[in-house]
């Protein structure tokens, strides 16, 4: 608000002398007035235009039109206020007291280490920092530095309304400040890094929603505006751009600036703002809105996320406004009657019949049949796998961010002056810095090359930033290599995949979505400089499991199970993904060092991985059903994913006894390996098999089933009691064969006859079954 002996202060009046009566009254109108304020000169006209809303013939809703005609007038006018004086330099320290990291000491800028630029406006930055000093150092955040100087009244209310806020709020769903503090001339907000970027502009690009998926980030949403609500606070800029997602794919309700924390005695405030797209009825005509104005924009989202579409929108913000007032909302027919019910709830006018307004709040909302499914408890204690994780490398990623600043290098000076950018909104304030959907676009699924893109913007070539090594492994189209990191003296394996033999898009993807998987390889770096792909993973010197193993001279079931344990949970991940691995030989599971704990274990090799997929190209989330997708894409991943089970299978068996089921050396012919593996005949009697339980024997015949729909699934193996109960396994040593060299052989023979692709052997024509039914005879060619 202006101080009451400016100069302004007059000049605001006597635009409103004639506007005795306005809806909410002279106060109201100056903060509308302060907020839509575009004026360059004379701001007469618009005073008269006020003037006319005193009439006391108009209707309400034509009060509402001249109100919605004011500010397309306003809108279209240079943005600068006419409050914005070089008085306005000279800004008193701003009362905002510091806020300090439980268990952390007071902070200050220089314990914080820049990385990258995330945003930038005309009155500060956002960056990617690095924690020096303290408990926490090392841990990466977002650093919102604002230039006192620079933030008019409103902004400075804002930001410290958004301080205070986040300092009360601690919600697993809501983002956490962890710092805030100030200098002579700057505020810092220290806030999380959450590199999933927003939810639906990014995901809806690249992911298909089902709704059982926008059930799950609906019920999220919802628990995190009731604690708002709980604390006296109305959200009030529900939007798309403020929902964004952490590394696991959970929801984080972020930006504050437009929140309402102190309401009037009637628990309504009356300030017009947030996206007019979003905006609840009440808001749009400025009678006082409360907390049920949030669940009217919740049902916006909701409906966006179903449909694709907004519900209220029209040609230009008045015709917006006015369908929001008054225009009917078809309800689409291919929505579920609960998610048709539920919206109805929401999209009520009246904000006391509104869903979530009763006594109850949110409780009403949990109750409703379209969350029948949902344990509200596992999912606040976050216990629900989100329906998709987004992809995402190194800790310090920033795929999801735009590369107009990521760019740049950063430095904590002064944003670009006012004058420059005053018609843009300040870009990044909520440290997502995504000033246009068209500009930055979502990780394309179908080529690295924009991967690499956003990785390096001015070192491109693998050469430059890595020295490379001697040979790790080679395989048929691609050779893996030890390389060392030139600026940090860091060790890395790299992979170098070449194009032509083999498109390495999908590998790249998995990686960057699922390598943060504590057992899973994790991808660090990508290049590509067009003949080959450069995939730089973490250095696993602990060789590979079965190598490992078979060199153990003691070795126990209770050690075979916990192993076992954790390759299938990693497997059971994947599977629950919609990920299927289909190249799980032991050769592609490795120690990450030579502490042998089954912690250390990473499954690598992604080449011949596959995502489910729609047939339009976009990736599915396991909630995907048959009512979704082709019965055949649904059976070739079960298939799959049956696949992977047996070569853990093949896994257990070799860990027992020492040698293969269907291999007894290097000798062994493609033929006669597939022959016994198409019988499904292997032995779990005599010799070696004398010392193992009858438990483990009973998985490893149920691991191998010949018929993959009777073959357990990851899940099922979990459940299986050897699994289930590993610690009370025998610790004694297994009786096994002691013969490495001979293992190792059995079992590349094994997995090279598997991928064996052996043309098929054809007889004469006249052997089919079709000729000699139609008795072909030899034809005689005719000389012409």
């Amino acid at each position: 608000m202006l101080e009451t002996n400016s100069p302004d202060w007059t000049r605001l009046r006597r635009l409103h002398r004639h506007t005795i009566d306005l809806p909410t009254g002279l106060q109201e109108a100056t903060e509308r007035f302060e907020t839509l304020s575009g004026l360059d000169g004379d701001p007469a006209p618009h005073g008269r235009m006020l003037a006319a809303l005193r009439d006391p013939r108009l209707t309400r809703s034509q009060t509402d039109l001249g109100w919605s005609r004011m500010e397309d007038s306003l809108a279209s006018l240079p943005h600068r206020s006419p409050w914005d004086s070089e008085e306005e330099v000279s800004v008193k320290e701003i009362s905002i007291t510091h806020h300090v990291k439980e268990g952390s000491e007071k902070a200050d800028p220089q314990q914080f280490e820049l990385r990258k630029v995330l945003g930038q406006g005309s009155f500060g930055k956002v960056f990617l920092v690095r924690k020096t000093t303290g408990p926490d150092a090392g841990q990466l955040y977002a650093m919102k530095v604002l230039k006192k100087a620079t933030l008019k009244v409103r902004d400075r209310v804002r930001t410290k309304m958004e301080r205070d806020i986040l300092v009360e709020v601690n919600h697993p769903f809501i983002v956490k400040l962890h710092y805030a503090f100030q200098t002579e001339g700057k505020l810092y907000l220290i806030l999380d890094f959450l590199r999933g970027g927003d939810l639906f502009t990014r995901l809806s690009k690249e992911v298909m929603f089902t709704e059982e998926d926008v059930k799950f980030y609906l019920a999220e949403l919802a628990l995190a505006l009731d604690h708002l609500h709980g604390l006296g606070i109305i959200y009030r800029d529900l939007k798309p751009e403020n929902i964004l997602l952490d590394e696991d794919g959970h929801i984080k309700l972020t930006d504050f600036g437009l929140s309402k924390e102190s309401i009037d005695h009637e628990n309504k405030a009356y300030s017009f703002c947030g996206t007019v797209e979003y905006m609840a009825p009440e808001v749009v005509n400025r009678r006082g809105h409360t907390y049920s104005a949030d669940w009217w924009s919740y049902g916006v989202l909701m409906f966006e996320m179903l449909t694709g579409t907004l519900p209220f929108q029209g040609k230009d913000r008045k015709e917006t406004m006015t369908m929001i007032l008054k225009a009917k909302l078809g309800m689409p027919q291919f929505l579920s009657s609960e998610a048709q019910s539920l919206l109805r709830s929401l999209f009520k006018r009246n904000p006391s019949n509104r869903l979530g307004a009763g006594p109850d709040g949110v409780e009403e909302i949990k109750r409703h049949p379209f969350y029948v499914t949902i344990d509200w408890n596992k999912l606040f204690r976050r216990e629900i796998h989100p329906p998709f994780k987004p992809a995402s490398g190194r800790p310090d990623d920033t795929f999801y961010f735009d590369p107009e600043f990521t760019a740049k290098t950063p430095k904590d000076s002064p944003g670009v002056p006012p004058s420059a950018n005053a018609n843009q909104l300040f870009r990044g304030f909520s440290f997502v810095a995504i000033s246009s959907e068209e500009e930055s676009q979502p990780l394309q699924s179908n080529s690295v090359s924009s991967i690499v893109q956003q990785l390096h913007r001015s070192v491109s070539q693998f050469n430059d930033a890595y020295e490379v090594k001697e040979d790790i492994g080679v395989g048929s189209y691609s050779i893996c290599r030890r390389c060392i990191q030139k600026s940090t003296g860091m060790e890395y394996a790299v992979k170098i995949i070449n194009k032509a033999k083999r498109d390495p898009t999908e590998e790249v993807e998995i990686l960057l979505r699922y390598g943060q998987h504590p057992n899973i390889i994790t991808l660090k770096d990508v290049y590509d400089d067009g003949r080959s792909v450069y995939l730089v993973t973490e250095l696993l010197k602990g060789g590979e499991l079965l190598d490992k193993i078979l060199r153990q001279k003691f070795f126990s079931e209770r050690e075979a199970s916990a192993v076992l344990y954790t390759i299938t949970k990693t497997v059971e991940y994947l599977h629950t993904q919609g990920v299927v691995h289909r190249d799980l030989k032991p050769s592609n599971i490795l120690y990450v060092d030579e502490s042998g704990n089954p912690e250390s274990i990473r499954i690598c090799d992604f080449g011949f991985a596959k995502q489910l997929r729609a047939e339009n190209g976009l990736l599915m989330t396991p909630c995907y059903t048959a009512n979704f997708v082709a019965p055949e894409v649904l059976k070739k991943q079960g298939y799959d994913a049956a696949c992977d089970i047996w070569s853990l299978g093949v896994l257990l068996y070799t860990m027992l006894t020492g040698f293969t089921p269907f291999a007894n050396g290097p000798e062994d012919t493609p033929e006669e390996i597939l022959a016994r593996i198409g019988s499904g005949k292997f032995s779990l009697a005599g010799g070696y098999w004398s010392s193992v339980s009858l438990e483990a024997k009973d998985l490893v015949s149920k691991m191998l089933h010949v018929d993959p729909h009777q073959r357990l699934t990851a899940a099922q193996v979990l459940k299986h009691p050897w699994i289930l109960h590993r610690d009370h396994l025998p610790k004694y040593q297994l009786n096994r064969q002691d013969a490495p060299h001979l293992v190792k052989g059995a079992m590349a023979a094994t997995y090279s006859a598997l991928n064996r692709n052996v043309p098929p052997m054809l007889e004469p024509v006249g052997c089919s079954i079709l000729a000699q039914r139609r008795g072909v005879k030899k034809l005689t060619s005719t000389a012409l």
